[in-house]
């Protein structure tokens, strides 16, 4: 957006990147240095032939003095000042800033983004190596066998009189396990080296299924009103690598099916638009159970929908068994997440519909509006136990702060959140980063 009232202050910046003073720009403009002085503190404004004098004289084109800082630049000031009281006081000056700055300004936003990305990754690599399953196991791996060569080498020191053959066992103990030991480090350190974004390097069936989904968007048009034919799109899935991927994905695949021949992708998505993506008049419309709707809306590609939404599904033990990225919305690739979603408020209450407001921190914290709800998935008889799955659907707050706002994060490891009554354990944000 174009800001003309800080033309005064560029001018002034330019003046002083070619070194010229003041005096005798006024001269060369035909004007008089206090006329001048009051035009690059912004207070007269010009035009017209002054302008284009001004420019000439300062060898730059005139609209470049007009203009104002880019919007993208002045945005990425306002986040960056969203953190801090002190510069938020001043935020009615940021284009002050930017027009007599605009390499500082730039410089401060470059940081900003770099200390953004910086962060995700601490996120995302805290989360990986408190939970990820592989390198548990692989870590686990790793310590029996130093502890086996550590006790067999023990036995060989300790005792001297030890039988012949037995030393020979012994022996062949130590070499086995240090051969163990070198293939087990090695895939370690191979593991924790690889940096690798392709899909098809990933380490459980589940995050395979994620993979296969995210390259389809979520959506699979063949699936879409017709039975399909759910092998041949599986057949095509490179990232499904085992037999469980596979049947994990199939199984989504069936669930898919189903879910379109009750809720038709056109009627469904027009609906969706009319009611403004309100998962409970669309389950009354159709007269279908909401967990349904949410997989619907989270299925329907982004050109039938007036904003991307987001959908995570947990099992009864809180895991997380389905996630659709929300821009925004921070999503732990392992382990549990925070306690504090109405994923889980929902999960305490079955078949009670839950909608909330929340707010994860962000710079700036950013507002979601989620609609939640625990249902039974199947019986395996009155006398078996119950098996739940809770969903909980994600959308973009656009209410403008007029409800009321439940502060979440994302997990209790990387959320900066001290006073948390549901902490569970520290956060490495927590001194700030």
């Amino acid at each position: 957006m174009a800001s003309s009232h800080m033309t005064g202050s560029r001018i002034r910046e330019r003046r002083l990147v070619l070194g010229m003073r003041q005096s005798d720009l006024a001269k060369a403009v035909g004007i008089s240095p206090s006329y001048l002085n009051l035009i690059e503190h912004n207070r007269r404004r010009i035009g017209g032939k002054l302008l284009v004098d001004l420019a000439r004289t300062l060898e730059v084109e005139a609209s470049l003095l007009t203009e104002g800082a880019e919007a993208a630049l002045l945005e990425e000031l306002r986040e960056a000042a969203a953190g801090n009281a002190e510069a938020r006081d001043e935020l009615a000056r940021i284009d002050e800033f930017a027009g007599r700055f605009p390499g500082w300004a730039q410089l401060l936003a470059e940081k900003h983004r770099r200390v953004g990305e910086l962060e995700r990754i601490v996120e995302t690599l805290t989360d990986r190596m408190t939970h990820d399953p592989f390198l548990s196991a692989s870590l686990h791996e790793v310590l029996s066998t130093v502890t086996a060569i550590r006790s067999t080498a023990a036995i060989l020191a300790d005792t001297e009189d030890l039988d012949r053959d037995w030393q020979i066992r012994f022996h062949r103990n130590l070499r086995d396990e240090s051969q163990r030991l070198a293939e087990g480090a090695q895939a370690l350190v191979s593991y924790l080296d690889d940096n690798s974004a392709d899909a098809s390097q990933q380490q459980s069936p589940r995050e395979e299924v994620e993979a296969f989904l995210q390259r389809h968007e979520f959506h699979f048009a063949e699936l879409e009103g017709r039975p399909g034919n759910v092998e041949a799109i599986l057949a095509g899935g490179v990232e499904l690598t085992t037999p469980a991927a596979r049947d994990m994905a199939r199984r989504h695949l069936e669930r898919y099916v189903q879910d379109a021949q009750i809720l038709p992708l056109e009627t469904f998505a027009e609906a969706a638009q009319q009611m403004q993506l309100d998962p409970g008049r669309l389950a009354q419309h159709f007269a279908t159970d909401p967990g349904m709707v949410f997989r619907r809306l989270a299925a329907l590609p982004e050109d039938k929908l007036p904003v991307r939404v987001g959908l995570v599904i947990c099992d009864g033990s809180g895991a997380l068994t389905f996630r659709r990225p929300l821009p925004g919305f921070a999503l732990p690739r392992f382990g549990a997440a925070c306690p504090l979603w109405p994923l889980y408020q929902a999960l305490s209450r079955p078949m009670a519909p839950i909608r909330a407001v929340i707010e994860q921190p962000a710079r700036p914290p950013q507002r979601f509006l989620t609609f939640a709800l625990c249902q039974p998935v199947r019986m395996s008889g009155f006398g078996g136990p119950q098996v739940l799955e809770a969903a909980m659907l994600i959308l973009p707050d656009l209410s403008e702060g007029a409800e009321q706002t439940q502060l979440v994060g994302t997990s209790c490891r990387i959320c900066p959140r001290e006073s948390c009554p549901a902490r569970r354990e520290p956060s490495i944000l927590s001194a700030g980063i």
